[in-house]
């Protein structure tokens, strides 16, 4: 009796030990970059010993702005207003062409409004319904990497369509016009080649459920008064600690769920990367090397940094080296292009996919590649042409 007590418990504890070590391999997988993230800012934290010289990194209107965006975002998600203006937006057209087209455009607008990590998170659930419930799966490869190049892409053009580029319109001081002005280019360069791309997809009918679903007028327009207010803070027109104030108080009132979640790993990954990036800036051989590295072409540097370490890591860490802000913003933008880690965005596109056509991974990763690169080649010619 007391054997088989002991074995059943002796199972008991190995069955845990699995949750256990299950759990962390999924919060790994979940939270890639807070991990990369945090094991750098500890590293350099052994050179550079914490000091009251570190509260100096960090940058606390760009975190008071992300985490107002995110948490009014999320209670636009709660209503399904996203939702709801993406499908009605892909009901209008008919053909598997026109359909792609108007769910990678509606992600390119999103991103320029709602930031591209947001943007993918709403409207790839979005891509997966369409192309699944009529059939033309086969097309889900190619349309999710139009969504995420049109993400990374789209978010240029504004200050708080990227997270990087909120950090730099901050970091800079960057005048608004100036800042649009000099990512116009690369912008309509970027939808030219989006749309051709799309227009290579075959013409085939293409039909939608029509569903009846409505939203709640009070709370949709309380959310676009947030909204507003949040984008007002990101322009500098009022101080940011009253969105700290007043979005928190009115969604603890009117949706608690919008505030749980939010994505805190994004927020907590910047702290990191302003440790790291603040520590290295006081490394005397790291910041001569980048200091070298940068004087010679800001623009390539700062995209080939983007291939190595993603882009939001390497505009907090080069903006420390170089006053070149226009070079280094085209760069830290068109540099989401390329690899798999060269975005945040990229890597939450990767894992929705094989949730959902498990075993395809490798073939994601050859066409994500192939289109990724050859955007990123281009978009260098044309950022370098202007800087």
């Amino acid at each position: 009796m007391h054997t088989i007590a002991r074995a059943h418990g002796a199972k008991k504890h190995h069955i845990h030990a699995q949750d256990i070590t299950h759990g962390i391999l999924s919060f790994l997988k979940k939270n890639a970059v807070l991990c990369i993230a945090t094991l750098a800012a500890t590293v350099t934290a052994i050179i550079v010993p914490p000091d009251i010289q570190y509260l100096s990194y960090f940058d606390w209107k760009t975190l008071t702005c992300l985490f107002c965006v995110l948490a009014v975002v999320c209670a636009f998600k709660n209503i399904h207003f996203f939702y709801i203006l993406a499908k009605k937006i892909v009901q209008v057209f008919k053909t598997t062409r026109a359909s792609i087209l108007a769910l990678v455009y509606v992600t390119f607008l999103g991103s320029m409004l709602i930031a591209n990590d947001m943007a993918l998170l709403t409207f790839l659930p979005l891509g997966y319904f369409v192309l699944h419930t009529t059939g033309k799966q086969k097309h889900m490869a190619f349309t999710f990497i139009m969504q995420n190049i049109a993400a990374n892409l789209g978010g240029m053009l504004t200050p708080f369509g990227n997270p990087q580029n909120l950090y730099l319109y901050t970091k800079f001081h960057i005048p608004t016009g100036d800042f649009m002005a000099t990512m116009l280019i690369p912008f309509l360069v970027s939808v030219l080649l989006i749309t051709l791309c799309c227009l290579c997809v075959k013409k085939e009918p293409l039909e939608l459920a029509d569903e009846k679903v409505s939203l709640p007028v009070g709370r949709t327009v309380v959310y676009s008064l947030l909204f507003i207010l949040s984008i007002v803070i990101v322009f500098r027109v009022i101080p940011f600690e009253l969105g700290l104030i007043v979005i928190p108080a009115v969604l603890l009132f009117m949706d608690r769920k919008a505030l749980k979640d939010v994505d805190y790993g994004l927020l907590f990954t910047f702290v990191m990367f302003f440790i790291f990036s603040g520590n290295m800036a006081r490394i005397d051989a790291v910041k001569t090397l980048f200091e070298s590295l940068l004087a010679q072409n800001v623009l390539f540097f700062s995209a080939l940094s983007c291939q190595v370490i993603s882009n939001v890591p390497s505009a907090i860490l080069l903006s420390q080296f170089t006053t070149n802000w226009q070079a280094l913003l085209i760069g830290v933008n068109i540099g989401g292009c390329g690899t798999l880690i060269s975005s945040l965005a990229s890597l939450i596109t990767f894992r929705e996919y094989v949730k959902h056509n498990e075993g395809q991974g490798k073939k994601y990763i050859l066409l994500f590649s192939l289109f990724n690169f050859a955007f990123l080649g281009i978009l260098l010619l044309v950022g370098g042409m202007l800087v």
